[in-house]
């Protein structure tokens, strides 16, 4: 892992519209990194819900992109998840902020992954992909996830297992992290079931999202029982290809797509920020 963690002490005052502070920058790979940016006092949101973020653009615009809040709720600051894409209009720019520097920031949250658009059930399945991880960070962080399931299983697909780590770290923090053990004790090691894999280097867990779900593997390897509209919910994030997989799988399981308006079986976010940012 390539780490480049930095704090900001002093902040200058902001410029930018909509402008937030960059308050830390965390690398994991050369394709990966986190960031954490002072939250607006006024922003209210659901945990899972993302919101537009950028930088001005060369032509003296605004340039922004749809961003999953990685931080849940209740956190004082905001966190982002993002890939790096060499030539692309934003993230070619994002990548190389720093502590102190100023980000667009748009607080109108929105979304589909979140509690309101599911239907109560035993269990919870957040599936992802690459950064598809991230609206899945906050709400694994988020109180409800664990009051409302028996069991919560984060299942969470990458290429290589440094790709992983974002994710493997956030997870392993989890029964350490004040608020939800004081809420739920040791109750979060009983209910989470944490399936990482990986597609091309070696690793404990092979395979993708669909073909683990497909072929059975992931519910023989978790002692669980195949999908059913009675018991699972689920919750999908990432490239589109993938999201419309995933979707016809969970149909194929009898799970039907809910929204906020109309909560059902599992939900899939639209906005994924995916290749050519």
């Amino acid at each position: 892992m390539t780490e480049t963690t930095a704090t900001a002490e002093r902040p200058a005052k902001p410029h930018l519209p909509d402008a937030q502070i960059v308050t830390s920058v965390q690398h994991w790979t050369d394709r990966l990194f986190s960031f954490r940016v002072t939250r607006p006092a006024s922003l209210r949101f659901r945990s899972g819900e993302f919101v537009m973020i950028g930088l001005m653009g060369e032509n003296g615009k605004p340039l922004l992109r749809a961003y999953s809040i990685a931080s849940p709720a209740w956190d004082d600051e905001l966190e982002f998840y993002s890939i790096k894409v060499p030539e692309g209009p934003l993230t070619s720019k994002l990548q190389h902020i720093q502590p102190g520097d100023e980000i667009i920031l748009r607080p109108k949250p929105v979304g589909t992954l979140v509690h309101d658009a599911l239907l109560p059930g035993k269990r919870l399945w957040l599936l992802a992909t690459g950064t598809g991880f991230a609206p899945f960070a906050s709400l694994l962080r988020e109180p409800e996830t664990w009051d409302k399931y028996d069991q919560v299983i984060m299942m969470h697909t990458c290429r290589e297992k440094a790709e992983l780590e974002y994710g493997r770290q956030l997870v392993e923090s989890l029964s350490e992290d004040p608020l939800l053990s004081e809420l739920f004790g040791e109750a979060i090691r009983d209910k989470l079931r944490y399936y990482p894999t990986t597609t091309r280097e070696e690793s404990p867990l092979m395979g993708r999202v669909t073909d683990n779900l497909t072929s059975g593997k992931v519910f023989a390897d978790l002692g669980l029982p195949q999908m059913n509209p009675q018991e699972d919910r689920a919750m999908v994030c990432g490239s589109l290809a993938f999201n419309v997989d995933v979707k016809t799988i969970l149909e194929q399981f009898g799970l039907e797509e809910g929204a906020n308006s109309d909560p059902k079986h599992f939900v899939v976010e639209k906005a994924f920020v995916g290749d050519g940012i």
